[in-house]
């Protein structure tokens, strides 16, 4: 049981004096990045398969 409290011990002296944390302003920023590179890389794979969709369609019209 020592074993036990000694490791919740470190983990939370761990997570409280070594780890460092971002500010808000940090935190939001990057935030903001990922949501706008995933409308970005969305977008393409949206317009990717719309555009494979049409060539597929205009293939399978010609051929049947």
């Amino acid at each position: 049981m020592n074993k036990i409290s000694a490791y919740f011990k470190d983990v939370h002296s761990e997570l409280v004096a070594k780890t460092s944390w971002p500010t808000w302003s940090e935190l939001t920023n990057s935030s903001v990045v990922v949501m706008v590179a995933s409308v970005i890389i969305a977008s393409i794979v949206f317009l990717m398969d719309a555009g494979f969709s049409k060539v597929l369609d205009a293939i399978y019209k010609l051929l049947y």
